[in-house]
């Protein structure tokens, strides 16, 4: 991985769980880069983006300048080549921001939306847009999810119809990340609305300002603010042929595996996130003082911290190992099923006691816990619902 002097530790600097047995040297000089890029770069501004409602282009185009949109792509499109703990460490480390809205819109990106570019389409289509996605130039974004179709993939009723020599969409998706600003978006629709569920479904290259599809709205979130979200339209929205994205029909199973990686790296974030939490949780309690002394003296409240700080490190743990199995090339969709079950419900349960450690301040906007509260609760339903994915691990169990 090239490595930007910029973002290099000083000396003395140790990177965070740099004794980890899954990860290599270029692993840690990656999560060095990554902390230091979110210290500099992204702490000191987010509070504008969240009140502006997305993430400024340049931020994302200095991040692809650095290297961070093409962990895992091939080299000739100007990717690094690493690997899915590559992955896992760079969505861990975007979580530690405590800016949710940040770091879901660059994930969004690099491991939900563009992986379809690069595992369906043809050499054509990433000759011309992988280069693009890697540099920051062109911003994805994935649109599946509909008003009445959420995890439920199958039961989407956005429509494509053959017509002359091109494909015409119709429908509306709901939820999408990226979808206000983005520049290319792949959307699921259906291509055989009389066959099975599982083999009508096709992905398709939308970029924007195509005639006929437009953003309907922008949505006012609960938390995620520096992430923008929208509602689309596809309305006799005419496409090219040759912006179909892998062969007709074999959509669902494109979103199926891609499902896996974007499980990964919401478990991965929400394990930073809690992290992040803990610490600045920690730091507050031994400074606020309580009838005499400061919190961390009470013993009821070490305690709780404490269990929560041995839960989030098992779930790292359980991050990395399915992240590891991933690189290995071994199916991990129970493990995977896991990660994103178990993390998306303990980093909700970091922000509650967290939130209630810091008492009143806790409930202020002014306070980050506060903020990052917000950002966390959509961790347990985004990407598969808790409950979908126990029924996921109870089918392999």
């Amino acid at each position: 991985m090239n490595v930007n002097p910029e973002t290099q530790l000083v000396a003395g600097e140790s990177p965070f769980n740099s004794r980890s047995p899954y990860f290599s040297e270029e692993h840690e000089l990656l999560r060095t880069q990554v902390r230091r890029f979110v210290e500099h770069e992204i702490k000191p501004h987010a509070l504008a983006w969240e009140e502006q409602g997305f993430v400024p282009r340049e931020v994302l185009r200095h991040m692809g300048r650095l290297g961070f949109f093409g962990i895992r792509y091939p080299g000739r499109y100007g990717g690094s080549e690493m690997d899915t703990l590559a992955t896992a460490l760079f969505a861990e480390e975007l979580g530690r921001s405590t800016f949710g809205g940040v770091a879901i819109t660059a994930l969004v990106h690099t491991d939900m939306a563009s992986v379809h570019v690069f595992n369906a389409g043809s050499e054509a289509q990433k000759e011309k847009w992988m280069p693009r996605i890697i540099s920051g130039e062109t911003i994805t974004a994935v649109a599946v999810t509909e008003p009445d179709a959420g995890s439920d993939v199958k039961g989407i009723r956005t429509v494509a119809r053959w017509e002359g020599d091109s494909y015409v969409l119709d429908g509306a998706k709901m939820f999408i990340t990226n979808g206000v600003y983005a520049d290319l978006y792949c959307v699921a629709a259906k291509t055989d609305r009389g066959g099975q569920a599982s083999r009508s479904i096709t992905m398709f290259l939308v970029e924007k300002g195509t005639p006929g599809f437009t953003v309907s709205r922008a949505l006012d979130k609960h938390g995620w603010r520096s992430s923008d979200t929208a509602e689309l339209r596809f309305e006799n929205c005419r496409i090219p042929a040759e912006n179909r994205l892998g062969e007709e029909g074999r959509g669902f199973y494109a979103i199926m595996k891609n499902f896996q990686n974007e499980r990964t790296v919401i478990g991965a974030m929400a394990m930073g996130e809690s992290q992040a939490a803990i610490e600045l949780t920690l730091e507050y309690l031994r400074t606020r003082k309580a009838f005499g002394a400061p919190l961390w003296q009470k013993q009821a409240i070490r305690q709780r911290l404490a269990m929560l700080a041995a839960r989030v490190a098992a779930g790292r743990q359980l991050v990395y190992h399915a992240a590891w199995l991933d690189t290995q090339g071994i199916d991990a969709t129970r493990e995977v099923s896991m990660v994103k079950a178990y993390c998306g419900e303990l980093v909700n349960d970091v922000m509650y006691d967290c939130v209630q450690f810091h008492g009143g301040m806790g409930y202020m906007r002014e306070s980050t816990i506060e903020r990052m509260a917000r950002d966390a609760r959509v961790q347990a339903i985004g990407g598969g619902a808790t409950e979908v994915m126990l029924e996921e691990v109870a089918k392999r169990m």
